[in-house]
């Protein structure tokens, strides 16, 4: 008897277990999951979300009747689930959540990283808000509480090509900024998305990568660092440092002109151009400054207005490198043509195109027009 109940218990089970198991099905509606990432410099930006079409499930033609029929306007009772008051769930299905690596601004007001919520309160008129919720996993904005709101942000509808199905992208990319968006049928509603801290973020990188066993034995890294930090004017102290490492570092450093103009230019930007103009002096002297280096120097001088000076650099690129006969001569003809003096530009123009270079053969017409002009 004992053994005949347990075997009844058993298929007991076993059926119960059998009808509360679910299969995977296909998404409801035909509406296919979809999901974009988007890096912002070190940041990453994902926003995971289901995809209506304009068509619908069954083929119907829904142009038209998408935005303030399909996608309602403000709140509404969806006769479902606890929301007395919903606004649209800016997508299908599941929550649409976006997640964030980092802390970002979302139209300007701060958003910590974390993954939220998104739902969009759409306007007849007006400004349209998004929301980022704290409520990630509900089905759709039928639990919508606006208690779990975390962030409310103004956009707008504007116009836009036409999309069959719900997308949403990015444009606008920048280094530290980008502008996300949601797209459907012939409307698009976007969200500035800023990176406040994406330089520092990079240096702080930086600090990490120089403490590892590849990149810290190499002195290219910290020239790339202490550059970065010049180019964009930020943590320049130790930026200094990095570019002395990069020089006299008693294992890796190496002087040479790459990396001694790498330190003129973080002094340059810490306002010490006294210090950086002996230290570039020291550069396009040294041994390893080519030809190519000096004069591209030169030309940065000329680009900065300080012609004299540009001039004097590009008669000591040809003192230093007497064997080359071209590039001395054009950057000579710049200078010349810089300071006013036509007939010394001409001359070494023509010395110039005497000894075009074969991989300068297709500036040909070019180098002609500067002599051209002149002449």
């Amino acid at each position: 008897m004992i053994r005949i109940l347990s075997t009844l218990f058993f298929l007991t089970c076993l059926s119960l277990c059998t009808i509360a198991q679910v299969l995977t099905m296909p998404p409801s509606g035909g509406n296919q999951k979809s999901s974009i990432t988007q890096w912002i410099g070190l940041v990453s930006v994902t926003i995971n979300y289901s995809s209506p079409d304009v068509h619908g499930p069954n083929g119907e033609d829904r142009t038209g009747h998408i935005w303030g029929e399909l996608v309602h306007y403000g709140y509404i009772d969806q006769g479902y689930g606890p929301a007395r008051s919903a606004p649209w769930r800016a997508g299908a299905n599941e929550n649409t959540t976006i997640t964030f690596s980092h802390d970002v601004t979302v139209q300007g007001k701060s958003l910590k990283a974390g993954t939220y919520g998104l739902f969009l309160e759409v306007a007849q008129n007006g400004p349209s808000k998004w929301i980022f919720s704290s409520n990630t996993t509900s089905w759709g904005s039928y639990y919508y509480n606006s208690a779990e709101d975390v962030l409310r942000v103004e956009t707008n509808l504007v116009d836009a090509p036409y999309t069959e199905w719900l997308t949403f992208g990015f444009d606008e990319r920048l280094q530290n900024s980008a502008v996300a968006y949601l797209q459907w049928e012939k409307k698009r509603v976007p969200m500035k998305i800023d990176v406040p801290n994406g330089n520092d973020l990079y240096v702080k990188k930086f600090r990490a990568d120089l403490n590892g066993t590849t990149t810290g034995f190499r002195y290219q890294g910290y020239t790339e660092a202490a550059q970065f930090c010049a180019q964009n004017k930020i943590n320049l102290p130790e930026a200094l440092m990095w570019a002395d490492s990069a020089i006299s570092h008693p294992f890796i450093g190496r002087e040479m002109f790459s990396t001694l103009q790498t330190k003129a230019q973080v002094l340059m930007a810490m306002g010490r151009d006294q210090e950086a103009e002996a230290i570039m002096q020291k550069a396009i002297k040294h041994p390893t400054a080519s030809v190519a280096d000096v004069h591209q120097y030169a030309r940065a001088i000329l680009a900065a207005g300080k012609n004299d000076k540009a001039l004097a650099i590009f008669k000591l690129n040809k003192q230093l490198h007497p064997e080359d006969k071209f590039t001395t001569h054009v950057g000579l003809a710049r200078g010349y043509t810089a300071v006013g003096d036509k007939k010394n530009a001409i001359k070494n123009w023509e010395i110039a195109i005497q000894n075009l270079p074969a991989n300068q053969k297709n500036y040909l017409s070019f180098y002609e027009g500067e002599l051209k002009k002149l002449k």
